[in-house]
C-alpha cells in the first residue's frame, strides 16, 4: 500500500518478494565495469568506472552502472569489476526489478570495496542512481523495501523521516494467498507520465502551503484546491497514505484474524480505485483484473507498481485461489487479451549476500 506516496513523503507499506536478482561481483584490475545479464546474452556493457557519468550507459545496464556511479559520487571506493546479472524476476511487470537490480549490484560492489554501508544510506544510493543515472523520477519505496524488509512481514516506512516500523504479515501462512497477477502489459517509468503526475504534486502542495502532500493528515484538505485535477491527485495521495497506516494498524492488532484480511482487502480495492479514478494510471487489464478477481472471491486487489502496465496483487482466500487463476484466464482469453502470469507473493527477507 502507497502508491506515488513516497516521493511525496507520505507513508508505504511495502513487502520484498522471495524472487528476486543476484549479482555476482569480481574485482578487475583495470578499472572497467563489465555488465552481463544471463537473461539478455549477447556482448557485455563495457564502462570505464572514470568515465561514469548520467546518459553515459543506457538500456537495463543503466542501472548497475549508475549504482557504481552513485556509490563513487558518496565517497565509498568501487573500482573495476565485472558483474553477471541473474533473475527471476518479471521485466516490466510492476514489481520493482529495477530496484532489486540496483540493491544486488550495490551490495555486490560495497562487497567488493569492503565498505560497510548502513542500509538506508545504500536505499538512498540506489534511489539516486534511479533518479539522476537512469533519469526515472521514482521515490524510495521499492529500494527500501529491497534492502531493509523482514520475512514474514510489512514494512510501514514514513518517508518523510525514512523510520521504519516492521509488521507481521503472514500471508501464505495463515490461509491466505497474496496474488500478484501480471497483466502482461509492460510498463516503463521514464515515460513523461510518471514525471508529469510528480509534478501536479508538488504543484498541489504548493498551492497548498505545505512542504509536500505527506505532511497533509486529513484528505477532505484536498477540498482547498481549485483545480480539479490537482485536487484529485491530492486526494489519492493523502489517502492512500493514510490507507498505508491504517493497514499496518490493523495487521499489528489482529494479526492472523480473518477480520484483518478483510479489512486490508476492502482498502486495496479502495487504492485502485483511488489510482483509477484520481491518479489516473491504472489500464484496462489492471481495471478487469481486480474486478474479475473479486467477483471469484478474493477480499480485495489493487494495481501495483507506478501505473501504465504491470501487475495486480490481489488478497485471496486459499480456497478461492484456483477459482480466482480460472475467471482471470478465462476473461483475459475473451478479451483476446495476452494470458495471465501469476505468482504466490511469499513477504521475504532483504537483500543478502548468498556466497
Amino acid at each position: 500500500m502507497g502508491e506515488h506516496t513516497d516521493y511525496n513523503k507520505g507513508f508505504v507499506l511495502p513487502f520484498a518478494l522471495a524472487q528476486g536478482v543476484t549479482a555476482t561481483a569480481v574485482a578487475r584490475p583495470d578499472r572497467l565495469l563489465v555488465l552481463r545479464s544471463r537473461q539478455l546474452p549477447g556482448e557485455p556493457a563495457t564502462v570505464s568506472v572514470d568515465s561514469l557519468a548520467p546518459g553515459s550507459v543506457t538500456g537495463w545496464a543503466a542501472y548497475p552502472a549508475g549504482v557504481a556511479w552513485a556509490l563513487r559520487a558518496a565517497g565509498y571506493p568501487v573500482e573495476g569489476a565485472s558483474v553477471d546479472i541473474d533473475s527471476d524476476l518479471p521485466v516490466g511487470a510492476g514489481v520493482s526489478s529495477s530496484a532489486a537490480l540496483e540493491c544486488s549490484t550495490a551490495l555486490a560492489l560495497c562487497a567488493l570495496a569492503r565498505a560497510d554501508v548502513p542500509r538506508r544510506e545504500l536505499a538512498a544510493i540506489a534511489k539516486r542512481a534511479e533518479n539522476e543515472f537512469v533519469g526515472a523520477p521514482t521515490g524510495i519505496i521499492d529500494q527500501s523495501a529491497a534492502l531493509l524488509c523482514r520475512a514474514g512481514h510489512a514494512m510501514l516506512l514514513d518517508c518523510d523521516t525514512l523510520d521504519v516500523t516492521h509488521v507481521p504479515f503472514r500471508a501464505g501462512l495463515d490461509g491466505i494467498t497474496a496474488l500478484i497477477i501480471d497483466t502482461r502489459v509492460s510498463h516503463a517509468l521514464v515515460d513523461g507520465e510518471y514525471g508529469l503526475r510528480r509534478a501536479e504534486c508538488e504543484e498541489a502542495a504548493r498551492l497548498l502551503g505545505v512542504p509536500s502532500l505527506g505532511a497533509v493528515p486529513d484528505v477532505a484538505v484536498a477540498d482547498r484546491l481549485t483545480d480539479p485535477l490537482l485536487r484529485r491527485r491530492a486526494r489519492h495521495v493523502i489517502s492512500d497514505s493514510a490507507r498505508a497506516r491504517a493497514i499496518a494498524s490493523a495487521l499489528e492488532a489482529s494479526q492472523a484474524e480473518p477480520d484483518a484480511y478483510r479489512f486490508t482487502g476492502q482498502l486495496l480495492t479502495e487504492a485502485h480505485a483511488s489510482l483509477r479514478d484520481d491518479f489516473e494510471v491504472s489500464w484496462p487489464e489492471a481495471d478487469v483484473a481486480v474486478d474479475v478477481a473479486i467477483a471469484a472471491g478474493a477480499y480485495g486487489a489493487r494495481m501495483i507498481g507506478g501505473g501504465f502496465g504491470g501487475s495486480v496483487l490481489a488478497l485471496v482466500p486459499a480456497s478461492r485461489l484456483p477459482a480466482v487463476r480460472a475467471a482471470l484466464t478465462e476473461a483475459f482469453a475473451r478479451r483476446s487479451w495476452k494470458p495471465p502470469e501469476f505468482l504466490e507473493a511469499v513477504p521475504s527477507a532483504a537483500a543478502r549476500r548468498i556466497a
